[in-house]
C-alpha cells in the first residue's frame, strides 16, 4: 500500500518508489534515459550496468565523467600555489552544501521509515584523474 503521508520535505515522492507493494517487480524496464540542456541527443543506458546501450561506454553522468568536468572548473578557479589535485572523495567531502543536503536526505529517509542509504565501499571514491 502506498502512503500519502508527508514524512519529511522532499521525501514524500519516494514513498511509492521505495515501497515494494507499489511496484511490480520483474516488470521494470532494463534501460534508463537522461539528457540535459545543450545535449544533442538522449543517452540511453543499460540500467543494470550504467553503460550506454549503443556503445557500452560509461555514461556521461558517471562519477568519473562528472569529476572530470569538476576538475576542469577547479583548474580555472584554484588559488595560485595550491598543490596537486584532490582525490574524488576529498573534493566531495569539501563540498559543504552537498554534505549538508546529503545529511538532511539521509535523515529524511530514516524519519520516513524508508530505511538507510546503501553506501558503496570507500575505495570506489579514492581516485583522481590524469587529465
Amino acid at each position: 500500500r502506498c502512503s500519502r503521508d508527508t514524512p519529511a520535505p522532499g521525501v514524500n515522492a519516494l514513498i511509492c518508489l521505495s515501497n515494494s507493494d507499489c511496484r511490480q517487480q520483474g516488470k521494470s524496464v532494463c534501460y534508463s534515459v537522461n539528457w540535459t540542456a545543450g545535449d544533442t541527443q538522449l543517452e540511453v543506458l543499460n540500467a543494470s550496468t550504467g553503460k550506454r546501450r549503443d556503445s557500452g561506454a560509461p555514461s556521461r553522468l558517471c562519477k568519473h565523467a562528472l569529476f572530470a568536468r569538476w576538475i576542469r572548473l577547479y583548474r580555472k578557479l584554484v588559488v595560485r600555489g595550491a598543490s596537486g589535485m584532490p582525490l574524488y572523495c576529498e573534493a566531495k567531502q569539501a563540498a559543504g552544501t552537498y554534505q549538508t543536503v546529503k545529511l538532511q536526505w539521509l535523515k529524511g529517509l530514516q524519519e520516513a521509515g524508508l530505511g538507510t542509504w546503501v553506501r558503496k565501499p570507500p575505495e570506489q571514491e579514492n581516485f583522481t584523474l590524469t587529465v
